[in-house]
């Protein structure tokens, strides 16, 4: 029974060096562990095979195709253009009324039909009116 014990603890030990080294050696050679320089911003396929992808290259912007076969240099856009676009992908338009924008709680009003499930979450209508706000969030203009 120590016998298995201490066999165990060799192997385990063995196998950490094993890695250690790898590693070490992988670092000399360059791989692994990202180094900074090249930063994917954003990825969109688009078809089964290619793709076009924002890379931020030491301070330039570039966006490129690639396929299996290649990749192309297709533009080369302004940083404060990227940031820009960023900021209005992720903040979507609230709609507005007379200039002013409207709150969530105001356009998600409780109806007010009959019936003891009005408003609540089992009511229909309330998780239509939900499904009809996240549609109109979502939908691109």
């Amino acid at each position: 029974m120590t016998w298995m014990i201490v066999r165990l603890v060799l192997c385990l030990a063995f196998i950490a060096v094993v890695l250690l080294y790898a590693s070490k050696l992988a670092k000399k050679r360059g791989l692994g562990g990202g180094t900074g320089v090249i930063e994917v911003v954003a990825r969109q396929r688009m078809g089964r095979s290619s793709s076009v992808s924002v890379l931020r290259v030491a301070g330039r912007v570039l966006v490129v195709g690639s396929t299996e076969e290649q990749v192309t240099l297709l533009a080369e856009v302004e940083d404060e253009e990227l940031q820009t676009a960023l900021a209005a992908q992720l903040a979507p338009a609230a709609p507005t009324v007379d200039g002013e924008q409207v709150p969530l709680t105001k356009r998600l009003s409780a109806p007010s039909g009959p019936g003891a499930l009005a408003g609540s979450v089992l009511d229909k209508s309330t998780w239509t009116t939900v499904v009809q706000e996240l549609r109109e969030r979502t939908v691109r203009h």
